[in-house]
């Protein structure tokens, strides 16, 4: 196989032993050059190579807090643990970097703390409600996406989270797919079919 070889994307799923979800957001942030044939994406090996050694220099020069800078940063703020962790568990397992809250103080902590791609919260909890968190998440990052996920839902805040321009609105209980399709959606990533 010479450097000027093109891979497909399964030959490069294989290569770069990552799945198929972090191969889309390095052609979207422009990491690695892929040109698309018909449906297919075809990747030149030397661009491939290029990026590995690079991702490797980096790794070895970092002091290991670095979380993968092609990974989505999402917050889940849910004061339900059983709730909480099953998000967590499952944004994770779908290769985003999760960080949780127990409630809507700790999320604002968060929220100052850190940049996040998106913020997954629960509408009613005790103390700072979802609607609140999301009122101070605006004043500091205006462009956030957002889901709500609530098991009381009424007319008054599906109103008012419209209003914040809220990118997914969803009732418990629900289905995880559902969840991971309106966290891709919300992120302007593809939605596998399964998800949809």
């Amino acid at each position: 196989m010479t450097n000027d070889q093109f891979l497909t994307t399964e030959q490069v799923l294989d290569y770069m032993q990552v799945n198929l979800r972090t191969v889309y957001r390095l052609i979207k942030a422009g990491k690695i050059p892929a040109v698309r044939v018909g449906r297919q994406w075809l990747f030149r090996r030397s661009d491939i190579d290029t990026w590995l050694d690079v991702s490797r220099q980096m790794a070895q020069t970092t002091d290991g807090t670095t979380s993968g800078d092609d990974r989505p940063r999402v917050l889940v703020v849910e004061d339900e643990p059983t709730v909480r962790e099953l998000l967590a568990k499952a944004l994770a397992g779908a290769d985003y970097d999760v960080d949780s809250a127990i409630d809507g103080a700790a999320a604002v902590e968060q929220l100052h703390a850190r940049a996040y791609d998106l913020l997954i919260t629960d509408l009613k909890m005790p103390g700072m409600d979802g609607l609140s968190v999301i009122r101070e998440a605006r004043r500091t990052a205006p462009d956030l996406p957002v889901i709500i996920i609530t098991g009381y839902s009424t007319e008054a805040a599906a109103i008012e989270a419209i209003n914040l321009g809220v990118a997914g609105y969803i009732t418990k209980s629900f289905r995880l797919p559902r969840i991971l399709a309106a966290t891709a959606r919300a992120l302007g990533e593809p939605v596998p079919a399964t998800e949809a």
